[in-house]
C-alpha cells in the first residue's frame, strides 16, 4: 500500500513519520516551501513570535514525538498551575480551576454558583441545540456569560449563539459519558490525574514541525503543490507540477477550500460542500511590554467595550522576553482584520495598556483571512460531504482542532493502514497459495 498525504502540516508531518514507524509506505506533497501548515513560529528582534498555535499540550503522543525527534533539550514547559483570566466589568477575574477558586471566584455570584452546582440535573447535549443553548441549560446564564462563552467561544473566535451543538460539542458529548460535566471533572481530580502541561520549544512551536520533516525528509517534497486527485484504477493519481504520483489511498489535510478544489474529479458534490464551510479571520499583533503578570493570559467578555478578543501571555509561559500574543476579528467583528496594520496595532496596544496598565510596543502585526473553523451553521454542509473509499479528510475542519487532537488521529491513521496493508499482503498470499 502506498498511501499520499497532501499537506505536510502536523497532521500530515505526523502521520508521515507514524506510517514510516510502520513500514507502509507514504509520500506527503507540501506547496509551501516551509513544512507546518498553521503552525509558524518566527524571530523579531531575537524575540519569538508565534503566528500559530501558541502552545500545545505534553500529551503521551506529543512526548513520544518530541522524543522521536530529540527535542527534549529543547522543550519549554509552563506550570499547570499557572492562572488564566477572564476581562469582566473593567477588570481580570480568575478563572476557577478547583473546587476552592470556585468559592472564592468573583466571576459569579452567590447565586450564580448555586445555579452552576445544579448541573448534574441537567439533561445531556442535543444536536438540536446551539452550543449557548447547552450551556446557558447546564450552568445557567451567568456563569456562561462570563465564564463559557469567553473561554469555548475564545477558543474559535466564534459565538456559541451561532455554533450548532451537533459539530461544536463532540467533545463535550464525550464528557458527559459520566452523566455531568461537573462530575467528570472532580472525579478527575480526586483519581489524582494532573492537567498535561503547556509546552513549546526554544525556537517556538514550528520547531516539532520542522524536526519532524528532517527526520522524514525522504517522504515529504516541499514546494510541491498538488493541483488534482484524479481517480484511476482501485486508487488515485496526484498531479503536481512535477509530474503524477499514483497511490491506493490518499489523505487530504489541507484547508476545506484547498480540498474542495483539489478533490473536483473524486466527488463533485462534496467538493461543493467543502466549499460552504466558514472559517473565521483573525488578525494577530505581537507586543512587548516590561508588564510582568503570572498566568496563561486573558479572554475578553463579548459584551465588554474591547476589540481584542484575548491575550496570550507568551512572556509568563515561556519566558519569552516581553511578548504577548493578541487576538483581534473573529466572527463578533470579521472585518476588522482588513484594517491597516497601523489600526491593528494601535488598537490591539491602547486595549493591553488599558488592561494591564503597563505600556507596549507593537512587534508585529500579521492576518489570516481564514483562520480557524469557525463551526457555525455554515458545518451543516458536512452532511453532503461523502466521499468514495481510498479518500480521507484528516484535518481541523473534519475532526477535532488542536495540535494533540491532530497528531492523535494521524496515529489512528497510520494503525489502520498498517492494519489495511497486513490484511491485504495476508489475502494476496492466500490467493497465490
Amino acid at each position: 500500500m502506498t498511501v499520499g498525504i497532501v499537506g505536510a502540516g502536523i497532521t500530515g508531518l505526523a502521520l508521515a513519520h507514524y506510517l514510516g514507524e510502520r513500514g507502509v509506505d507514504s509520500v506527503a506533497f507540501e506547496a509551501a516551501s516551509d513544512p507546518g501548515g498553521v503552525i509558524e513560529s518566527a524571530r523579531v528582534d531575537g524575540r519569538v513570535l508565534e503566528h500559530g498555535p501558541q502552545r500545545t499540550r505534553l500529551t503521551p503522543e506529543i512526548e513520544a514525538l518530541v522524543d522521536d525527534c530529540g527535542l527534549r533539550s529543547d522543550l519549554r514547559t509552563a506550570d499547570t498551575d499557572l492562572p488564566l483570566y477572564v476581562y469582566v466589568d473593567g477588570r481580570l477575574r480568575r478563572v476557577p480551576f478547583s473546587p476552592r477558586e470556585f468559592l472564592s471566584t468573583d466571576l459569579l455570584s452567590v447565586r450564580g454558583k448555586v445555579r452552576m452546582l445544579a448541573e448534574p440535573l441537567t439533561e445531556g447535549a442535543r444536536d438540536d441545540e446551539t452550543a449557548a443553548d447547552y450551556f446557558v441549560r447546564k450552568f445557567g446564564p451567568e456563569a456562561y456569560h462570563n465564564l463559557v462563552e469567553p473561554l469555548f467561544g475564545g477558543i474559535y473566535g466564534s459565538d456559541p449563539a451561532e455554533m450548532p451543538g451537533k459539530y461544536a460539542l463532540r467533545t463535550v458529548k464525550k464528557m458527559e459519558r459520566s452523566g455531568s460535566l461537573l462530575r467528570a471533572a472532580v472525579n478527575r481530580r480526586l483519581e489524582g490525574k494532573e492537567r498535561q502541561p503547556p509546552v513549546s520549544f526554544d525556537d517556538g512551536m514550528a520547531q516539532l514541525p520542522r524536526a519532524l520533516y528532517e527526520h522524514n525528509a525522504d517522504r515529504v517534497a516541499l514546494e510541491t503543490a498538488v493541483d488534482r486527485v484524479v481517480p484511476e484504477g482501485t486508487g488515485y493519481r496526484l498531479e503536481t507540477g512535477d509530474g503524477s504520483h499514483r497511490v491506493d489511498h490518499v489523505v487530504v489535510t489541507a484547508r476545506a477550500d484547498v480540498a474542495a478544489g483539489l478533490l473536483a474529479d473524486v466527488d463533485r458534490g462534496s467538493a461543493r460542500a467543502l466549499r460552504r464551510l466558514y472559517y473565521n479571520p483573525l488578525a494577530y499583533v505581537h507586543l512587548y511590554s516590561a508588564a510582568d503578570p503570572d498566568g496563561y493570559g486573558y479572554q475578553v467578555r463579548h459584551d465588554e467595550p474591547l476589540r481584542t478578543l484575548g491575550v496570550t501571555w507568551n512572556a509568563s509561559l515561556f519566558d519569552r522576553d516581553g511578548v504577548y500574543t493578541c487576538f483581534l476579528g473573529g466572527m463578533e467583528n470579521p472585518g476588522l482584520v482588513d484594517r491597516p496594520e497601523r489600526e491593528l496595532g494601535r488598537i490591539a496596544r491602547e486595549e493591553f495598556e488599558a488592561v494591564m496598565g503597563a505600556e507596549a510596543d507593537v512587534l508585529s502585526v500579521t492576518r489570516h483571512p481564514r483562520g480557524i473553523p469557525a463551526y457555525d451553521g455554515s458545518w451543516t454542509a458536512m452532511e453532503d460531504v461523502d466521499l468514495p473509499d481510498g479518500v480521507t479528510l484528516a484535518s481541523n475542519y473534519a475532526g477535532r482542532m488542536g495540535v494533540p487532537a491532530r497528531v492523535r488521529e494521524a496515529k489512528r491513521l497510520a494503525e489502520r493502514f498498517a492494519d489495511d496493508g497486513v490484511d491485504a499482503d495476508a489475502g494476496r498470499a492466500e490467493a497465490t497459495g
